[in-house]
């Protein structure tokens, strides 16, 4: 029955919102940024999702977001906090209802063959210099939610094209889910709320509707460019650690709020054994 609730009120609100994005993005409005946003928090609210943030976004643009993946909730998750568009692979286009909603957000869809490869970089690179923010998964795929899959390098290609002269900022994201109905949740359950392998999209989403309430920690962390780094293999390997750290921390309960608190006490810790090591 709270599943059939949730159901209809999804659609309702879905509905609802379809023609103003529609026309948003026919017309060209500045609103076609914002109602995706909107819809999000929307959707949140209907899912019994709680978001936790932890961090701070970058402000310049444009920027690459880049996230670990678990499940479709990530979109709306994402999409609550980020004004931007996700990056999806090309036959997300084609899926019943959310392939459409996907385009009424501008989604840029990739095509990964290689042959393709070239056009695909230009298209983003063009959408980065209207001054777009994209949001990317290097993962490739969703996971089970307790640990993040090696990220895809040839992804990171995007960042060594400068934007108007300029690095493009990267920003990794760590996504986790932490609590069912305000209680921790263990490794048994954070897959039932992941999406991945050959799972069905419709029972697994007609499954989540009747769970409880689910929180998400999100943490953003310190944006970087590809300057810093002697590759897009360097560049990719520092953003999977950075995530797959922020993953862990959320997951175990050890995620600080602001990192400013977490450096008052390291500083606190270093000067005590400065003092120890002295007496």
């Amino acid at each position: 029955m709270i599943s059939l609730i949730t159901f209809i009120r999804f659609i309702g609100f879905t509905l609802a919102m379809m023609p103003l994005q529609l026309a948003a993005v026919t017309f060209g409005l500045a609103a076609r940024e914002r109602f995706p946003m909107v819809w999000h928090r929307g959707v949140c609210r209907i899912f019994g999702i709680d978001i936790e943030v932890s961090g701070k976004i970058a402000r310049s643009k444009p920027i690459l977001f880049v996230s670990n993946h678990t499940s479709y909730i990530d979109i709306s998750v994402l999409g609550t906090l980020i004004k931007g568009s996700f990056i999806a692979k090309a036959d997300v286009a084609a899926w019943p209802l959310f392939g459409f909603l996907a385009k009424l957000q501008r989604t840029v869809f990739v095509d990964r063959r290689v042959s393709r490869t070239a056009h695909e970089k230009d298209r983003m690179v063009g959408r980065l210099e209207d001054g777009d923010n994209l949001i990317l998964f290097p993962e490739g795929t969703s996971g089970d939610g307790n640990r993040v899959l090696p990220f895809k390098s040839t992804y990171f290609a995007l960042a060594e094209a400068p934007i108007h002269g300029r690095p493009l900022t990267v920003q990794p994201i760590s996504v986790a889910y932490t609590k069912l109905d305000h209680m921790p949740m263990g490794r048994r359950y954070r897959p039932y709320f992941a999406w991945y392998g050959d799972m069905e999209l419709t029972g697994h989403l007609w499954t989540l509707m009747g769970l409880g309430r689910v929180t998400v920690s999100v943490q953003f962390h310190e944006p970087v460019t590809i300057e810093r780094f002697a590759s897009r293999k360097k560049l990719a390997a520092h953003c999977q650690r950075v995530i797959a750290e922020g993953v862990s921390e959320a997951i175990s309960g050890h995620l600080w709020r602001e990192p400013a608190e977490k450096r008052k006490l390291l500083k606190r810790l270093r000067a005590w054994r400065r003092r120890a090591a002295a007496t």
